[in-house]
């Protein structure tokens, strides 16, 4: 299979694409190249799509949102941060349609909090928006392609990363395996909580 990792240079993202590449053509895209894609510029998108066609996956890892103070955040950062996480994986699967191969798959990155989070709100919304909208699209879809969402909580080495406990996340690599099983296997429409 041909497979388009957007985000390819992130901890998920990278630990993706070496899952990916044991049995697949991987092309890497990112706002850092060599292929280009930033999610809150739609005409990069447009631009990805006509540099690099006929996929049979593409998969979305980069979709990250900001912790914020639900007193002082300003509409400004809200809507900011629906724009990137939401609306820009909404508009990259919009064009994957257009260009995946028939039975290809869309899978896209949400987020999952165990329990309610100081400064969480905003993640809860767009993880939420993102649920909605892969469950949804499926029913839409033509040419037998599949979309589904990968909702992963914490990662070890993010936590890490953080100067946190990396017990209380999961593995990136743990996590890189769910996303090939979405790529590869059958499910459609689903929310998969590794």
């Amino acid at each position: 299979m041909k497979v388009l990792v957007v985000g390819a240079t992130g901890t998920v993202g990278s630990a993706v694409v070496r899952a990916l590449e044991a049995s697949h053509e991987v092309v890497k895209a990112s706002r850092g190249g060599p292929v280009t894609v930033d999610l809150e510029e739609p005409p990069s998108l447009d631009a990805l799509f006509a540099e690099v066609s006929d996929f049979d996956a593409v998969v979305c890892c980069a979709a990250g949102g900001p912790l914020v103070d639900l007193e002082s955040v300003s509409d400004e950062e809200i809507a900011a941060g629906v724009r990137g996480k939401l609306l820009g994986q909404v508009a990259l699967a919009r064009r994957a349609v257009r260009h995946l191969r028939e039975g290809g798959s869309i899978t896209l990155t949400g987020g999952t909090f165990s329990a309610p989070l100081a400064g969480g709100s905003l993640g809860a919304l767009i993880n939420t928006g993102l649920e909605g909208f892969v469950r949804n699209a499926a029913d839409e879809l033509p040419r037998g392609l599949r979309i589904n969402l990968i909702s992963p909580g914490w990662i070890k080495e993010t936590l890490e990363s953080m100067g946190r406990d990396g017990a209380d996340g999961i593995p990136v690599s743990e996590v890189a395996r769910v996303y090939v099983e979405a790529v590869e296997g059958t499910a459609q429409g689903q929310t998969i909580r590794p």
